[in-house]
């Protein structure tokens, strides 16, 4: 029988008079990818924090690995590897450097440092400062120092973030590759395509709450439409668009009179995207 790997129970956070996080509950199975998404603000950073001991909550509790973050913090967090959207290396040391130091923190005896950087394209680059690397470098180097001590928990906030397309493949391949070999996966990201590509489950957070919580294909199943989505050629010459939402007794009529009475360019399905059921179950985009 599967475990949950993480649970959080009515977790409250505040700044001041603000709640940031607002008697959220929700667990996570060990193996599984959860997406927790929202925009910049929603609570979701500092959701993280609570959950890998940095804040305390000010009400209710998470449990990682069956332990208590607040009480048993030093333990939980020998446990999982945290890679924040923010660069926090130290950039006059190398690559090599940087995972040798981690690994002796973290008292790892046989750790593979040239084994790690190849797993995040930076074999070759290992002697090299970090000073020298590119956005893209230093956010793989980042999750290879998450991975240097095994962890069973990965918490990736934004890792994706303002990167190019090869790294951010790159590090979205081995996320997957930690979801492979058992480890829980908690991934903040306000890029929803990303999200759809990789998590097991989504969590939508808005203004400190969770506004949905289920796979990726049930949400779109039970907030979303499928619709055809046509080109058509306008007065003048412009290409316009048509939508016609699908499985509704009067679908066919409608696309019929669409063929008929237009002048169609080009034509092609569509499922509703988990952007749009955010802006449907919270009432504001991502932005």
């Amino acid at each position: 029988m599967t475990q949950n790997a993480i649970v959080a129970e009515n977790l409250v956070y505040r700044y001041g008079h603000l709640t940031a996080v607002d008697d959220i509950s929700f667990a996570v199975a060990e193996g599984e990818i959860l997406g927790f998404l929202g925009p910049n603000g929603a609570g979701k950073t500092t959701t993280v924090r609570m959950l890998t001991g940095q804040s305390r909550p000010h009400g209710g509790r998470a449990l990682l690995l069956g332990l208590d973050v607040a009480r048993e913090t030093a333990a939980v967090q020998a446990q999982i590897g945290v890679c924040f959207e923010v660069a926090n290396l130290y950039e006059q040391m190398s690559a090599i450097e940087n995972l040798a130091l981690f690994g002796k923190l973290y008292g790892v005896r046989d750790l593979d440092v040239d084994a790690l950087l190849r797993r995040v394209g930076l074999d070759g680059r290992g002697r090299d400062r970090v000073a020298g690397y590119s956005k893209g470098m230093k956010q793989r180097l980042m999750v290879a120092r998450a991975l240097a001590h095994r962890p069973r928990i990965l918490f990736l906030d934004e890792p994706t973030e303002g990167l190019d397309p090869v790294s951010a493949e790159a590090i979205r391949n081995l996320v997957l590759e930690e979801r492979a070999r058992g480890v829980t996966v908690f991934l903040t990201t306000h890029d929803m395509l990303e999200a759809d590509r990789i998590c097991d489950r989504v969590a939508f957070i808005n203004q400190g709450r969770i506004a949905a919580l289920d796979t990726p294909h049930s949400l779109k199943q039970r907030y979303g439409a499928r619709v055809i989505e046509a080109q058509v050629q306008g007065a003048g010459g412009a290409l316009e668009t048509r939508q016609i939402v699908l499985d509704k007794p009067e679908t066919p009529e409608a696309v019929q009179a669409l063929f008929s009475q237009e002048q169609v360019v080009t034509i092609h399905s569509r499922e509703a995207s988990l952007e749009d059921i955010f802006i449907r179950t919270t009432g504001r985009g991502l932005a």
